[in-house]
């Protein structure tokens, strides 16, 4: 088509979960209650750790790093979502699209670096303890997250100016909300350096801090079988237990999303994935990392009996 005869889109069309709207009522308050969970969870996560002397360890450095990351990464999606529900406005601006896209690929992928740091710390603790105090110092844990946090925030910025390269001149309606993989298949450009950045680099940025986690937790079993107790095999892995869990349901749907070509997009397969790593497993992360914890289920008594 010559580019005279192209109209270009200014703005998309978030279409959300559902336009039935009795079943939108129910997705509202569902998403509500959700998002609220969510937030006053992983803040009472983050007010325990500050409130707490012992809690002042790398473990828990990261859980509050890690908690913040998920309050912003779900912020990101949920408003925009509930205002659309309950105004029932679902267009958005191409440049707010790619704003959202940005700080919603930031987040995510600054959440799975601050679970690879988390396997770091285990595996120091557990495989090398003698060494744990100099390698896991304070500085070297806050240069982890500033590390976290700058790559991430480079890899989402390097996704967002080859967005932002690319015309959209046809069908402009997204289904759930602005990321990389439905805005390719909007584009009326050639998205092959788009698409070849997505599945190499993002492949690697996703999947590296995977397999570290992995390759960590294989030697962490190895290093807690060889303990001759029983019950001293129960701690360790009851002290290490959540993090796997979360592990497991963040990347069991986040790969499923980004490691593939975009050809392969399904609205209805990825409505219940998107859903799930997007708001159900941030507002699940609280109550995982506190159910098995003792020393958070005592900060977090300690700092209810305060607010009272």
């Amino acid at each position: 088509m010559p580019k005279e005869n192209q109209s270009h889109t200014t703005e998309f069309l978030l279409l959300g979960l559902t336009t039935d709207p009795k079943l939108q009522v129910w997705l509202f308050a569902s998403f509500l209650a959700m998002y609220l969970v969510n937030v006053i969870g992983n803040s009472a996560i983050k007010a325990a750790i500050q409130g707490d002397v012992r809690l002042h360890t790398p473990m828990y450095f990261f859980l509050f790093n890690l908690s913040l990351v998920d309050i912003c990464f779900t912020t990101v999606i949920v408003p925009r979502m509930l205002v659309n529900m309950l105004t029932q406005k679902k267009t958005i601006l191409s440049s707010q699209c790619l704003t959202q896209m940005y700080f919603f690929v930031a987040f995510g992928i600054t959440d799975s670096f601050l679970l690879a740091a988390m396997a770091i710390d285990h595996y120091m603790a557990i495989c090398n303890s003698l060494h744990y105090t100099t390698t896991m110092s304070p500085k070297h844990c806050l240069l982890l997250v500033i590390a976290s946090w700058v790559v991430s925030h480079l890899h989402s910025l390097t996704h967002t100016i080859l967005m932002a390269r690319l015309s959209f001149c046809g069908p402009n309606i997204i289904h759930h909300f602005c990321d990389v993989q439905p805005l390719l298949r909007l584009s009326c450009s050639d998205t092959s350096i788009n698409e070849l950045m997505a599945f190499t680099e993002g492949s690697f940025v996703i999947m590296s801090p995977f397999i570290f986690i992995i390759v960590s937790y294989v030697h962490i079993t190895h290093a807690v079988l060889r303990v001759p107790s029983g019950g001293g095999r129960y701690k360790v892995f009851s002290t290490c237990g959540s993090h796997p869990t979360v592990v497991a349901l963040f990347y069991g749907t986040i790969i499923s999303v980004y490691i593939r070509p975009s050809s392969t997009y399904s609205v209805t397969k990825d409505r219940v994935v998107t859903v799930i790593y997007t708001v159900v497993t941030p507002m699940l992360n609280p109550f995982i990392y506190s159910l098995r914890n003792k020393d958070m289920k005592h900060a977090l008594r300690k700092l209810t009996r305060k607010t009272e």
